[in-house]
């Protein structure tokens, strides 16, 4: 093993570091400051939520959250209960949280997984954004679906040419997985 291998605990790169594949490990500063800004953000949260919203650590866990919203007024999905998994990486807020939806919704920009399509939790994300501010954008991207840049194509599809048939079973899966 060479002398000039980074180990974990260095502050230096992580396994396979320098190849472009493989992320380098943060060092304990970040971490400190990356713990230190999710408990401001929960702090904040918890003493002003956004409407319609809830969200915290499962157990412990603070990098691991779980949330609620409810679907928005006058849209297919009013009356849902939506449940969110909230995953932030050890380098937040440099790169955004991973908001993957557990309950199943009929829409455009959310795949059967779960997946959210969203700007700003992928090439738009900014330092700026908090976990309030994702959350009233992903509240509002279910309201206001953008079939233009779609995860489920058949789903945008629908939303363009049928919008009656669409909002009808988006309100039936909302019926029976959201209640």
């Amino acid at each position: 093993m060479s002398s000039s291998t980074n180990h974990p605990f260095s502050g230096g790169g992580g396994v396979g570091s320098g190849d472009g594949g493989v992320q380098p490990w943060p060092s304990a500063i970040s971490a400190t400051a990356s713990r230190n800004r999710i408990k401001k953000e929960l702090m904040e949260f918890t003493a002003d939520p956004p409407p319609e919203c809830s969200a915290g650590p499962i157990r412990d866990d603070l990098y691991h959250w779980f949330s609620t919203i409810v679907g928005p007024r006058g849209s297919p999905y009013e009356g849902g209960v939506f449940f969110l998994d909230i995953v932030f990486p050890c380098d937040y807020p440099f790169k955004p949280p991973a908001v993957t939806f557990k309950t199943r919704i009929y829409h455009c920009n959310v795949d059967s997984t779960g997946k959210v399509s969203l700007d700003i939790l992928k090439g738009s994300w900014s330092p700026a954004w908090t976990i309030s501010k994702v959350l009233v954008a992903v509240k509002a991207i279910v309201s206001h679906p953008d079939p233009f840049n779609p995860l489920v194509a058949s789903i945008a599809r629908l939303y363009l040419t049928d919008r009656a048939k669409h909002d009808e079973i988006a309100a039936e899966f909302t019926t029976r997985f959201a209640r």
